[in-house]
């Protein structure tokens, strides 16, 4: 595959993506490639790609509620719900109740959210724990919103019970690429991540699956995450690329910054390596300014979390992102089966 400025007259149809359903087979090289290219070049690849595939100016709108907080056996280094690590704001928690989260959720969709993001800081869940955590997706779906969730590793019995419950994406990052990943986390093998992304594919669930930007990691290995997002069968129909948040108190609470604009590029190899997904623009938006912000839309990031918090890090004010909006002519996406405003 060459890649070059030369070549950017791209076709609709991108390279390696023609279809969700079908794997990809980006090597990390190529992916390091489109990362080389000149930063306007790459925008105008991106968002080519990204306008063949999604209406222009659209947003999907989500809303992420910590429904189980804080005392995590794992060991993520980028983690304040870890409960090897001595940091404030995240006090262990018991599951909520669900007229708690139906609230929290008709309150998302009150502001504008058609997607509901449940996340619970376990290892895995314990099958106790399982029949409130259904009846909670049952009673969110049934507001009308699409719902996701995040409980950890799971068992295929677990997956299938989820997807009975009527859930629409389990979402299980694989944080960063292979060859970095055991400078994060020591407590759970990459294999494992891979081995639930699958139990939940097989139980027909759609993914929701990304990384984390901004630890420490190479461009290259920036790179080997994306080939390995891109290379899932099929890839993720919902990829969150997050900036870290340094947070005190844990192992990357002094992670080196990153340049602001390597993350647009990562937006842009995102979009252009998985054209079809949803790229969310997720954690790490509060400290990113509306210049930023706008060039990661530019480079097909097309999903932002509404709220004031992200589990338990601090996010971007509504009132600016619906001010942000108006300035750029952008739109929330709408629901799926609904017509757009």
């Amino acid at each position: 595959m060459h890649l070059s400025a030369d070549s950017l007259a791209v076709s609709p149809q991108p390279p390696c993506a023609t279809s969700l359903a079908a794997p990809t087979s980006w090597k990390t090289s190529e992916v390091e490639a489109l990362f080389a290219l000149p930063f306007l070049d790459l925008l105008h690849q991106a968002q080519t790609t990204h306008r063949a595939h999604f209406p222009a100016n659209e947003i999907q709108l989500s809303t992420l509620l910590s429904i189980k907080t804080g005392g995590c056996p794992e060991d993520c280094g980028y983690c304040s719900q870890s409960s090897k690590y001595e940091t404030s704001g995240a006090k262990p928690t018991k599951l909520m109740s669900l007229p708690d989260v139906l609230a929290a959720a008709q309150q998302a969709k009150d502001q504008g959210a058609t997607r509901f993001c449940m996340g619970a800081a376990w290892r895995n869940p314990k099958e106790r724990d399982m029949p409130a955590v259904t009846e909670m997706v049952t009673a969110v779906r049934a507001l009308g919103l699409e719902t996701c969730i995040t409980l950890g590793m799971l068992s295929g019995e677990q997956a299938g019970a989820l997807k009975q419950a009527g859930l629409d994406y389990y979402n299980h990052n694989l944080d960063t690429a292979p060859d970095f990943y055991g400078n994060i986390i020591s407590t759970r093998p990459y294999q494992s991540r891979l081995d639930t992304l699958q139990k939940v594919r097989d139980a027909g669930l759609r993914v929701c699956c990304g990384g984390i930007i901004g630890m420490g990691e190479s461009r290259r290995q920036r790179a080997a995450l994306i080939a390995q997002l891109a290379g899932l069968d099929p890839y993720p129909e919902s990829v969150p690329i997050n900036h870290l948040v340094p947070i005190k108190g844990t192992p990357l609470e002094n992670a080196p910054p990153l340049d602001p604009l390597e993350f647009v590029r990562t937006i842009a190899v995102a979009r252009i390596t998985m054209p079809r997904t949803v790229v969310r623009l997720s954690a790490g938006r509060e400290q990113m300014d509306d210049a930023l912000q706008t060039l990661c839309f530019a480079a097909g990031a097309n999903s932002i979390f509404l709220g004031a918090r992200l589990l338990t890090t601090p996010n971007a004010d509504m009132g600016n992102d619906r001010k942000l909006f108006d300035r750029l002519g952008l739109k929330p996406m709408p629901a799926a089966g609904q017509p757009a405003a």
